[in-house]
């Protein structure tokens, strides 16, 4: 794909992604005080400083989640080689940014022990941020996301 056919919102997109698996492994090697201010919760946090792995392996699974959705983002950009089932990929990330950003209307309602409403609120109001990042991108490359016009190219 031409640099004039790159989609900048999922190039954003995937900056963003990417950004956020690199900050979750900050947090790991920041130790307690990063996963208390960070929001992860005061549970993670004293777990963390027990030496307990739950926080770690936790931590690097939601990285590498993170992660492979941002090389779901370039290549649907075209920065990198087409991947596998890349409209329903890109369509459930932008959903899932989007439903958690939802609870930016509601923060109380969805904080517990360990989240304030106000950690529910600025983390929502981001991911937020990263949904609609994704779904405008996406609906923008929506016609170059098919593999139908590769197939038919070869084909014909």
């Amino acid at each position: 794909m031409t640099a004039a056919r790159r989609n900048l919102w999922l190039i954003a997109a995937g900056c963003l992604s990417a950004a956020a698996a690199v900050l979750h492994l900050a947090v790991i090697a920041g130790g307690p005080d990063w996963y208390r201010f960070f929001g992860a919760g005061e549970a993670m946090a004293r777990a963390a400083e027990r030496g307990e792995m739950a926080p770690p392996l936790m931590t690097v699974a939601i990285a590498t989640i993170l992660a492979l959705w941002a090389a779901y983002a370039f290549a649907g950009a075209g920065m990198i080689r087409r991947l596998p089932l890349m409209r329903t990929a890109l369509v459930l990330i932008s959903a899932i940014y989007l439903l958690r950003g939802l609870f930016v209307f509601s923060p109380a309602l969805f904080a517990g022990p360990d989240l304030s409403p106000a950690f529910m609120f600025w983390s929502s109001l981001i991911v937020l941020v990263y949904g609609l990042t994704y779904a405008i991108g996406t609906w923008r490359a929506w016609p170059e996301l098919s593999g139908r016009k590769r197939l038919n190219a070869l084909g014909s």
